[in-house]
């Protein structure tokens, strides 16, 4: 019978010189990783350059990395801080509208859009509840949809929350509370819509 390896023998065997330990680390998180940040971003694209970035800024710290929290939840709280980097970032940037033409030495061109095809993640919501699900998730405030990600789709405890957000454990509860709350409310308001329409 063969054991898996836990995360915390792979990270010490990365540490001790091992560097096909951290190929396995990434192989074994690279899905929940992408599901965590698409439920953040709701965006295939950023989805990836967010992991992508995660997994860059774990191969650069992991040398350090102590063990004081679980692997998993060190990697979300990595992701978490990926996501509000490109928040940031992208808050800040230009944005072009798609109407406007290319300019090129030939002259103008429309520009063309690429349109997505469908993917799995689009398949699976395809059932009536989950999407208002998610769009109720994906208008709470990011510090309700992130507790909310974290407790309810990833399964993380009250503690791993606390380490992965910095936050007092009685305002990870509190503010859990809170974005239920709101979620109920939205969820709410779309049926009576549904109702009255």
């Amino acid at each position: 019978m063969v054991t898996e390896i836990d995360d915390a023998t792979l990270v010490l065997r990365y540490q001790l010189g091992d560097r096909t330990a951290l190929d396995s680390l990434i192989q074994r998180h690279q899905a929940k990783s992408y599901q965590y940040a698409f439920r953040l971003t709701r965006n295939m694209d950023q989805a990836c350059d967010i992991v992508a970035e995660a997994f860059v800024r774990v191969h650069k710290s992991l040398a350090n990395f102590r063990g004081q929290s679980a692997f998993s939840t060190w990697l979300h709280r990595i992701i978490t801080n990926c996501f509000l980097d490109f928040r940031k970032k992208m808050s800040s940037k230009p944005t072009i509208s798609l109407d406007n033409a290319l300019m090129t030495d030939d002259g103008d061109i429309e520009r063309q859009i690429v349109g997505n095809a469908p993917n799995p993640q689009d398949e699976v919501e395809h059932s009536e509840q989950r999407v208002h699900l998610s769009r109720a998730i994906a208008r709470l405030p990011e510090s309700y949809r992130t507790i909310i990600i974290l407790f309810h789709a990833d399964m993380q405890s009250y503690e791993e929350i606390t380490e992965t957000l910095h936050l007092p454990i009685g305002t990870v509860k509190s503010r859990l509370n809170r974005a239920r709350l709101a979620m109920r409310a939205l969820l709410e308001k779309d049926r009576d819509m549904l109702l009255t329409a």
